[in-house]
């Protein structure tokens, strides 16, 4: 049996409770977000700087041309939120640095989706290095994905700590100004981060009961295209009222075993705060679906 909600050490020290999140950055139809080697390592950087400035844990990424993927850990939807918003500033600037193009990602969307059952978190935790595909690689081989940390045994092979390399060559190296002192980052002699170094690779061990045939065996037999819908494609197109019903009536059933008019208002903001997070929807229709006032709703959400 996983545990899907575990208590971690956060990268500011305090030890909490801790929650499993999806994130996806997609990039649009016309724009190539990764167009060389570079660009990919400094995607998993911000990756790895953003989740310690953010107060979140990464437990598995993987970047391809024009989107990529990361499972975290989070105490709240909040510091999920927040640390999703600050890989697409940082990355835009990266890309605006290097191509000299501006809001390569305003017009994009990026949402922290809450992983609310084992079967999503097992699920999310193999499409992710299956991403690898995409790119026409083997998902052994690919290097831009955290699966290189997985059932691993060993010590880590990057020969250079990130804690000791000196604030000039910090910034070259990890794109960043933040001071990384203390950080168990490394990286190897193409200054490449080490996924072992910085992804919670036990989370998904055990979530796979520690059985790497069992991790294997789920991204084998995995629907893609049920999971690119469920990731990709659903949280950014507009429900109708019907669906957003069905849906709200299903998680009142299973978290609390009652429908949505029958629950109490602590209970209501709590499924209201995961479909906004989950779905595409707007203040009016959730008014509608959980009968509730429009101000009170859009002062839940701050729309």
């Amino acid at each position: 049996m996983m545990d899907r909600i575990v208590i971690r050490t956060l990268p500011n020290g305090k030890v909490c409770k801790v929650h499993p999140f999806h994130i996806c950055l997609k990039g649009l139809e016309q724009a190539v977000l990764c167009r060389d080697s570079a660009d990919y390592d400094a995607m998993v950087k911000v990756l790895c700087v953003s989740a310690r400035r953010k107060n979140v844990i990464v437990i598995i990424y993987g970047v391809v041309s024009n989107h990529c993927h990361i499972a975290v850990l989070a105490a709240s939807q909040q510091d999920a939120d927040a640390y999703a918003r600050d890989i697409k500033k940082v990355y835009s600037m990266w890309f605006y640095k290097k191509y000299g193009e501006k809001n390569i990602l305003h017009r994009t969307e990026i949402k922290a989706l809450y992983l609310d059952s084992n079967w999503y978190v097992r699920n999310v935790l193999a499409y992710i290095p299956r991403n690898a595909l995409d790119n026409g690689c083997s998902i052994n081989d690919y290097p831009w994905s955290g699966y290189r940390a997985m059932f691993w045994k060993g010590d880590p092979e990057g020969i250079i700590k990130v804690s000791q390399l000196n604030r000039r060559d910090c910034k070259a190296v990890m794109h960043t100004g933040d001071k990384l002192g203390g950080v168990p980052w490394t990286v190897d002699k193409d200054g490449h981060l080490d996924p072992r170094s910085f992804c919670d690779y036990r989370y998904l061990e055990q979530a796979f009961n520690g059985d790497q045939a069992f991790f294997l065996k789920t991204i084998g037999g995995q629907n893609a295209a049920e999971m690119r819908y469920l990731l990709e494609e659903k949280p950014y197109a507009l429900i109708t009222d019907e669906q957003l019903y069905k849906l709200a009536d299903e998680i009142c059933q299973r978290w609390f075993d009652s429908s949505p008019s029958e629950i109490s208002t602590e209970r209501k903001i709590r499924v209201i705060s995961y479909l906004f997070h989950t779905q595409k929807t707007t203040v009016a229709q959730m008014a509608r679906i959980m009968q509730m006032p429009r101000e009170q709703i859009s002062r839940l959400v701050k729309k």
